[in-house]
This record gives structure tokens, sequence and C-alpha cells, in this order.
């Protein structure tokens, strides 16, 4: 991952707007799965959401780790937590915020599939088109790759982006300096002040 790359920061209300668009997508279509499985942690809020619009009660989730904090990339998608339910036979929605790599879903469906679902179709708010796999179901079209930030994934993102800056920013006025010249995003102030006094005590 280069140094510097563009960044989005996602508000709540976009999130929840790309997620409805991603459901009513869903509603659109034959499928109706008898279980969402989130995939943790930046698939556990949009799995929510998209249970609420298609009126499904059962959820559960499994984790897989293939981006750590201020998108320091794994060398490999890792399931850490399977199911812990029997999902033969049925119908299987997986959601997920991104496709980037695509390496994530890739993991999830191969894991998935040796579970003897009927059916496993996939999910996510946005798709980059810098992925190879693309999901049966995506609420935006991301062609110009940039970084995406989640409202759940703020503080950790960008003490990440601060912490790995060398040299190392002294102030919060520099540190928001860097964050616009670096990752051309600007968060607000007293996010900013929260964020930096995690940096400058660790």
């Amino acid at each position: 991952m280069p140094k510097r790359f563009k960044c989005d920061l996602i508000s709540w209300a976009k999130t929840y707007e790309l997620t409805r668009r991603l459901s009513l997508k869903i509603l659109k279509t034959a499928f109706r799965p008898d279980l969402v499985v989130a995939i943790g942690r930046g698939g556990y809020v949009p799995a929510r959401i998209v249970c609420d619009f298609l009126e499904i009660t059962d959820l559960t989730a499994i984790k897989i780790e293939h981006w750590g904090m201020g998108a320091q990339k794994h060398d490999a998608a890792l399931l850490r937590f399977p199911l812990n339910i029997d999902i033969s036979g049925q119908k299987i929605l997986v959601v997920d915020d991104v496709t980037d790599t695509g390496d994530t879903l890739r993991t999830a469906l191969t894991y998935l599939l040796q579970q003897y679902p009927a059916e496993v179709r996939t999910a996510v708010i946005q798709h980059k088109t810098s992925s190879p796999l693309i999901p049966d179901y995506y609420g935006q079209k991301i062609v110009k790759w940039r970084w995406i930030i989640y409202p759940w994934a703020v503080v950790e993102d960008l003490t990440g982006f601060l912490r790995q800056m060398d040299p190392a920013p002294h102030s919060s006025d520099e540190a928001a300096n860097r964050l616009i010249s670096d990752y051309g995003i600007q968060p607000p102030q007293r996010l900013l002040e929260y964020i930096w006094s995690l940096v400058i005590i660790s």
C-alpha cells in the first residue's frame, strides 16, 4: 500500500442509503435467503440493516481477517471465527461492507460452500472494480480506487494512518494537514482531537 492514497469518509446517512439501495436490489430478485451471514467485522452493521429491509430475523456471523488498522493488509484472508450452526440445505446471503481484492468474500464462499447450503449469494455496500470477484448484489460500484472509511472504523483507520506517518506529526493541526495532503480527508475537529489524544499516548 502506498504512503499516500485517496480515501472517502462515509457518513452514517450515506451508509444507510447505500445499504437500503442494496436491499432493494435483492428484493427485486426472486432470491429470499433463509439466513444472513455477516462477515465480521465490516459486515456486521450492513447485514443488520439488510435483515431489516428483507424482514429476516435469522442473522449470524463469521469473522475473516484481511485488513488491519490504517489499511494494512495481511498476507492472506484468514477465517478466525467459523459458524456454530448447521446451514445445510439453507439459502444463505453473505453480507460484507466492500469488495477490494475480493479475497475476503472468496474465503467466505469457500468455507460456506463446504457446509452444504442449498445456495449462497453475496452482497456488499460498495464493490470496487479492482476486485476480480463480483458480488451478486452491491449498492454502489467504485470504478476509481480509493480506500473507504466507514463510520464504524473511523477511529481505527485514522489512528493507524497517523501512527504510520514518517515523519510523525507533532500537533493535531499538523495531523489534520497531513490527513488532507496524504489522504484527501478532513475529519470533524472534535473527532480529530480525540484521535490525536490516542496517538500521543500510544
